[in-house]
């Protein structure tokens, strides 16, 4: 597949010539009159790489330089400076940019740094995929308008601090939205810390989350560092939020506020430098109007929603989510890929889902474990539950 660039250059003739000379290298190219023009056309499609003048009308080069870098769009940029303009070009080098041309450029200079360009981001980008395999964090998958929406919203406020709250059904994947939260954020060299409200009891939350001080409470041994200690410079993904008992999410409301918190059996503050991401399966408006979950720590944390539909709400995704599945069950298994016939798709796709995401992965497994060849319609069957 060719590789797509996009040139960024307010003269018409640079933007012409340069794009015949590239096309003829076989690679793809669009074009940008200014930055600003260039800057839509980053946040819509993927580039591998972009030439991108630095004085222009609008947006010049390197202010869209400083919106790529500060928004995380993955692209290596290589600024083009005019005579007059080659300290500018390097300092946009020392702010970020692949790499800087003169114009008029020299055509092995250009189609070398291209290539070089292409092949750090090829490489970068295959370093994030690792670090992705080795962190266990899955593609979101699906084509759907539902979840389009749900990975436009994630790239949108990943760069930022906001808090985020993310609703949905059990099973639907709202872990997986958390985690990309905090990939595609300025944060993802800090800590991930997950609590799972739901799963601790109520006395011991406060505990989980603020740590204590040796001697604090009968069974309290020795000193511990809570979640968020344990997330600071990082975020703190507090799944179930719905289910924190009110002692504890006053606690919580008062960390968020202040930014500080204080061990139980402590009388010490410290300072975290946190980003709360919750999630929860209820509805917290209800919970409110029945006096379960505090008005003001709802709209602490929820500065942003991410709504994350049911399967049975994103049904055109089921077969790329069969096929994934099916493709990493294999794998895992070292199995050949098994086949799914029309009908058993079919069948599966017009089923109602009550587990979400989380019953179809484990009717895959079920199948590829009974499944030969071909899942056939016998089989889907005997795997179904009743």
């Amino acid at each position: 597949m060719a590789n797509k660039l996009l040139i960024i250059d307010d003269e018409k003739s640079i933007r012409k010539a340069l794009k015949e000379t590239l096309e003829m290298e076989d690679y793809k190219v669009e074009e940008a009159i200014d930055g600003k023009e260039g800057y839509n056309l980053l946040k819509a499609k993927k580039y591998d790489c972009v030439l991108c003048d630095i004085k222009m009308p609008r947006m010049d080069g390197t202010e869209l330089l400083a919106k790529v870098i500060e928004e995380d769009i993955d692209v290596p940029m290589i600024m083009i400076s005019g005579h007059g303009d080659v300290d500018t070009a390097v300092d946009t080098v020392k702010s970020g940019a692949f790499d800087y041309i003169s114009k008029p450029p020299d055509l092995n200079r250009l189609l070398i740094t291209i290539r070089n360009a292409i092949n750090q981001g090829s490489l970068i980008e295959t370093n994030k995929k690792l670090k992705r395999s080795i962190n266990g964090i899955q593609e979101i998958v699906g084509d759907s308008p539902e979840i389009k929406v749900v990975k436009e919203t994630i790239d949108r406020v990943a760069p930022t601090d906001a808090r985020v709250l993310i609703l949905g059904e059990n099973g639907t994947g709202k872990e997986l939205v958390a985690k990309w939260i905090h990939e595609k954020s300025k944060r993802n060299t800090g800590p991930l810390i997950e609590v799972n409200c739901a799963a601790i009891p109520s006395e011991l939350i406060e505990s989980e989350l603020f740590g204590h001080e040796k001697g604090s409470f009968t069974g309290a041994a020795k000193q511990s560092i809570g979640k968020f200690e344990q997330a600071d410079g990082g975020t703190l993904f507090l799944d179930e939020i719905g289910d924190m008992s009110s002692k504890a999410q006053a606690k919580v409301l008062r960390a968020l506020q202040e930014g500080k918190i204080t061990r139980i059996g402590g009388d010490k503050e410290i300072t975290v430098n946190v980003r709360v991401v919750s999630a929860t399966n209820k509805n917290l408006i209800s919970e409110i109007e029945n006096d379960n979950f505090r008005k003001d720590l709802f709209f602490r944390l929820g500065v942003i929603e991410i709504k994350v539909p049911s399967l049975n709400d994103r049904r055109a995704d089921i077969p790329i989510l069969i096929d994934y599945f099916l493709e990493n069950i294999c794998s895992e298994y070292g199995r050949k890929k098994v086949k799914i016939n029309k009908k058993c798709l079919a069948k599966l796709q017009a089923r109602d889902w009550q587990g979400n995401i989380r019953e179809l992965h484990n009717i895959m497994q079920r199948l590829v474990i009974f499944a030969e060849d071909e899942i056939t319609e016998e089989i889907l069957n005997t795997c179904l539950p009743s």
